[in-house]
């Protein structure tokens, strides 16, 4: 008895080749109907028999595109209506809730055409197909259709549209298809001249490289700075003119054969590099490393990512070398999108641009990952993984817009039962990232429709991202609710996980405004419904001279020894951190100190690192943030113990506040024994990890949540886990969204949410 099967499916559904898949499914058990996109997802009519009907749903769910994946299914059977045919349909508007897919890395198929001298896209850098290419860099709004695409600037040609409309091509309803012959071209032009006619713009591009050059790349997301990374000149050239004097930089090497000669590699690590999702994974140094030592100065790890598109992979290929490849931006700047703003922005950085006709409708950098526990861990979440949604076990009432932190800034807007994430966006620190920050919202928003109910942000007044909020929740008239950053952070890991109350959050960063006004940082919280009690916390110290102590360790260290000892005492001790000040700033210091002049306290573990770093001697000022951190970090090579340093525990009020006093004074005589720097800062992380496992056995709950920066540290995060599951605890950790503060906004929704289910 023939049946109507009609099917609503929300998920990652478009432009991952599903209404093709759904047409050969179709076809091929002989059922007839249509499908179509719309704005929520996909919509099939399949009429038949009944049992044709069930192998269809079963397959349907069991046999997905790669990159497809279905959050709901919802289905009924109908009357039916006789279709003669299958067809796919124009696609429908309406109340938009489709999952917009990620940008993805070029498929095998699309690399093997473009290096064929047989196939028509022989060297055509922009070849894509329904696996492959742009997605979210290029979407305007839903549904994902050409028109509402960058793309809508090319009319396919003949051969296009054939494959386009052709069942059995892997183009077909591919949107971004193109070739030479319809599509988008490249362009090569300098600061000072534009016209580069009867040269071809690639071979001027590489022949730039080869001469120690710098490149401005217009990529997938926006643009890139390349040179290449065996020149010491070159890089120290790049360095000098986008103002990173120290941070280490990204390499983009040709294939994983010579990324091997540079790099140790796990199996789990080359699965990264060689997903879709392409991102820049931090692997250990070879000690045959080959590469110029200003790459990644004084750091046993480099950043490395394979070509994603096929403009890198015909580059790459042709030059045969590795090559820096960072964001097309100055420090602290967000990445540049079209050639205008790159040729005003990067005019003093690149020596020549390699540009394409195809606009970028938003800007989306490189991902970093890192494998810490076997597992990898997301530390910048942008192309390849945003904007997944992450899923909610109850839908909102309310629909919830989020501004995030002001360090590695994201926004989320959540809906219904979903939380969508914007890519990295960057630091608030100017005018030009708050722009970008405004612009990504709009953006955000305009995919679905979605207009906020509720305001969110951090409880710190005078970030730009909160004081934007205030300004937008006064003129839209709609509640602003102040999240806690710590808070934040650990909601954020719950939502990953899908966890249920109760929980202790571990929450440990360089800094975040805390509930009494101080600066938190080292914190240990009681998270069930409706409550966030602080348990315990690192006992506060002074930062000398505020914010200016992010960016001097030494600072850190005097302000945290001048709690128990003169400086006189520490001249004494003979404190490295003391020797990096002239008499004049200690003197100054001495004043500040003794009326609490711009000396807020703080309770971060950051800092803590920091005042360990200087007292050892790594660092007394740094140029990027974490640097201090990082080198106590990577001090400790491959030693391996389980000593540790004791602290004062006091207790008041059901409050255990940590005095580190016991443990500094440890590490100063250690050092006056000669004691070796490696196994110092092994002690000083092991340290760190019993006071987590002390706290974790007194809160008496069983799910222990560690975020926050701070478990950014390999170290740190693989001894903490491994101790916490010794004492039967189960330990949850950011992994899909990043530990720092990429993923305050998701955090922030999510605390606003248990309000409004």
């Amino acid at each position: 008895m023939k049946q109507r099967l009609h099917l609503e499916i929300q998920g990652t559904v478009q432009g991952v080749g599903f209404r093709p898949f759904v047409y050969q499914l179709a076809t091929a058990l002989n059922l007839c109907g249509w499908v179509n996109n719309s704005a929520a997802g996909v919509t099939i009519e399949v009429e038949g028999g009944r049992s044709p009907l069930h192998l269809f749903l079963e397959k349907l769910q069991t046999e997905l595109p790669s990159n497809a994946k279905i959050d709901a299914l919802k289905y009924q059977y109908l009357e039916p209506v006789n279709f003669k045919n299958f067809q796919i349909r124009a696609s429908q508007t309406g109340e938009k809730i489709a999952v917009v897919l990620p940008d993805l890395a070029t498929c095998s198929e699309c690399i093997a055409e473009i290096f064929n001298p047989q196939n028509r896209r022989y060297q055509y850098p922009f070849t894509n197909c329904t696996h492959c290419g742009p997605r979210y860099s290029i979407i305007e709004t839903l549904p994902y259709d050409r028109p509402l695409t960058s793309m809508a600037d090319f009319s396919m040609c003949t051969d296009c549209q054939r494959e386009y409309e052709d069942p059995g091509d892997r183009r077909f309803h591919a949107q971004p298809n193109a070739c030479p012959n319809c599509g988008p071209q490249l362009n090569f032009l300098t600061a000072f001249k534009t016209n580069f006619e009867h040269q071809n713009p690639l071979t001027l591009a590489i022949q730039y490289l080869c001469d120690g050059k710098i490149l401005a790349l217009k990529g997938l997301g926006g643009f890139q700075l390349l040179t290449d990374a065996r020149n010491f000149q070159a890089v120290q050239q790049l360095r000098d003119r986008k103002q990173r004097p120290d941070k280490p930089l990204a390499v983009m090497y040709p294939d994983l054969i010579s990324v091997k000669n540079d790099c140790l590699l796990s199996k789990l690590e080359e699965k990264c590099l060689n997903s879709q999702a392409s991102p820049i994974v931090l692997l250990q140094k070879r000690e045959t490393f080959k590469l110029a030592k200003n790459v990644a100065p004084n750091n046993p790890h480099l950043g490395v990512m394979l070509p994603y598109t096929p403009l890198h992979h015909l580059l790459l290929n042709a030059l045969n070398f590795p090559v820096v490849a960072t964001s097309g931006n100055l420090s602290d700047e967000p990445i540049c999108i079209d050639e205008t703003e790159a040729l005003a922005r990067l005019k003093n950085i690149a020596d020549g641009f390699l540009i394409h006709n195809r606009r970028i409708l938003r800007p989306v950098d490189d991902s970093v990952v890192r494998v810490m526990h076997n597992t990898p861990v997301i530390l910048r979440r942008a192309r390849g993984y945003a904007p997944e949604p992450i899923t909610l076990k109850q839908p909102l009432s309310k629909n919830i817009l989020a501004m995030g932190g002001h360090l590695k800034n994201t926004v989320a807007i959540a809906q219904r039962d979903r939380i969508f994430l914007s890519q990295h966006i960057g630091d608030l620190s100017n005018q030009l990232t708050l722009q970008a920050m405004e612009q990504t919202l709009q953006k955000l928003s305009q995919i679905y429709d979605f207009e906020p109910d509720i305001l969110t942000c951090d409880l710190h007044p005078d970030y730009l991202s909160s004081q934007y909020a205030k300004n937008l929740a006064q003129t839209l008239n709609i509640p602003l609710v102040p999240v806690q950053h710590h808070h934040a952070h650990i909601y954020a890991c719950m939502a990953e996980h899908q966890l249920e109350f109760p929980v202790l959050g571990v929450a440990w960063d360089g800094t975040g405004y805390g509930a009494d006004g101080t600066i938190w940082g080292g914190e240990f919280f009681f998270v069930d419904k409706g409550k966030n009690q602080r348990i315990a916390y690192l006992k506060p110290f002074p930062l000398i001279g505020g914010d200016q102590a992010n960016k001097e360790p030494r600072r850190s260290a005097l302000g945290l020894l001048s709690q128990w000892w003169t400086l006189e005492e520490l001249s004494y001790l003979n404190v490295l951190g003391l020797k990096a000040f002239s008499e004049q700033e200690l003197q100054l210091i001495k004043i500040m100190l003794k009326r609490k002049i711009n000396t807020p306290l703080t309770s971060s573990v950051g800092r803590l690192f920091d005042a360990i770093a200087s007292i050892l001697g790594l660092y007394q000022r740094v140029t990027f943030e974490g640097q201090g951190a990082m080198a106590l970090e990577f001090l400790i090579g491959d030693l391996k113990t389980n000593e540790f340093y004791g602290v004062d525990w006091e207790e008041k009020d059901d409050i255990s506040t940590i005095n580190v006093q016991p443990m500094v004074k440890a590490i100063l005589e250690d050092l006056a024994l000669n004691m070796g720097g490696d196994l110092i800062a092994a002690k000083f992380h092991n340290s760190l990890v019993e006071l987590i496992v002390t706290v974790a056995k007194k809160s008496k709950l069983k799910q222990v949540i560690l975020a926050g920066g701070c478990f950014q540290n390999k170290y740190l995060l693989e001894r903490a886990i491994q101790r916490l599951t010794m004492e039967d605890f189960q330990v949850f950790y950011p992994q899909k969204f990043p530990p720092n503060d990429g993923a305050i906004a998701l955090g922030q929704v999510v605390a606003v949410a248990q309000q409004f289910f």
